[in-house]
């Protein structure tokens, strides 16, 4: 009797070691979390609403965006770095999850904790001043600021801020002193340049782009590696003076690092139809994002990058956040 318990506990034994784990095949069956670690109506927000509908219909399940805001980002990336590896609970965010274990203490690692996903959007940005300005172009900026060192100053929307560290990023690549000013939030720096307080900003086109339009700011030079559809005219800093330079922000899906890799296939194969869809790419253009979508290695590698170049600035001037 022992021996024959004995045979059938060693059969139960092989079967389960033969039986395969859960397979993409299988994935998902139950709704999926997609944590924004932001608050509801913000741009990463808007964002995740604009493709958890079509993300959903795409994998046949439901996407329930779970806003999950704080600390900068921190709280709700820490929630995904810490939950279950199975493909059920995915993170939205943004270039920040490069930016910020370098300006505060997480609890998370940008790269040890996550399996990327797949980009989804750029945020296209611009260096700005008044339209009332002698000022004309990039190389007219670089040279006023070369000709009067800590004369020039430039908004941002707060220290450790996306703008603080791309205006920074300009201002060591292009071998200039210009003084920073930083605000609370995005619209006192616009009115601070719209006022004559300080001279030029850095700024998204989503926020910029009306204004620019209105005659109200000028736009010198876009930040991202070639010029954009909806300023033509305007060239690129690297174009400008600054070879080099490149700087955007950008969204993204991350799951927590363990997902199995077949379900991460999955995921990206179904982001990746979805960016290409005309329905959402027109809603991300309204919101006034550029839709990329990328491969996993792709979007592992810039995360790599941004983390590094990022993590040089951030030594070199010594940001803290506020």
């Amino acid at each position: 009797m022992q021996a024959l318990l004995s045979t059938l506990g060693l059969a139960a034994g092989v079967l389960l070691a033969a039986a395969p784990p859960a397979q993409a095949s299988d994935y998902p069956t139950r709704p999926i979390r997609l944590v924004v670690p932001f608050p509801a109506g913000g741009g990463v927000d808007a964002v995740a609403r604009a493709l958890s509908k079509e993300l959903g219909a795409t994998l046949g399940t439901t996407i329930v965006v779970d806003n999950r805001g704080g600390a900068g980002g921190a709280v709700g990336t820490s929630d995904v770095a810490r939950s279950a590896p199975d493909g059920y609970t995915l993170l939205l965010t943004t270039n920040g999850h490069s930016i910020l274990p370098h300006i505060q203490r997480t609890d998370w690692d940008p790269i040890k904790d996550f399996s990327p996903v797949s980009q989804v959007a750029v945020l296209p940005m611009a260096i700005l001043v008044n339209a009332r300005s002698p000022i004309t172009s990039l190389p007219d900026l670089i040279a006023t600021a070369k000709q009067a060192p800590g004369k020039l100053s430039y908004a941002s929307s707060g220290i450790g801020g996306p703008f603080h560290l791309g205006m920074e990023m300009f201002k060591n690549m292009a071998g200039i002193d210009i003084l920073h000013v930083p605000y609370k939030g995005n619209a006192p720096m616009a009115t601070a340049l719209l006022g004559g307080e300080v001279q030029m900003s850095m700024d998204t086109l989503a926020v910029s782009l009306p204004q620019v339009k209105a005659g109200k700011f000028r736009a010198v030079a876009v930040t991202s590696g070639h010029r954009l559809r909806l300023l033509p005219g305007v060239p690129t800093v690297g174009e400008s003076g600054v070879p080099g330079y490149e700087y955007q922000g950008w969204q993204g899906v991350l799951a927590p690092a363990g997902t199995p890799p077949d379900i991460v296939a999955k995921l990206n194969a179904a982001l990746v139809q979805v960016i290409a869809m005309p329905r959402v790419n027109e809603q991300l253009e309204q919101l006034g994002f550029e839709p990329q979508s990328s491969s996993t290695a792709e979007f592992a590698g810039l995360i790599s990058s941004d983390l590094e170049k990022y993590g040089k600035v951030i030594r070199t001037t010594n940001i803290k956040a506020q």
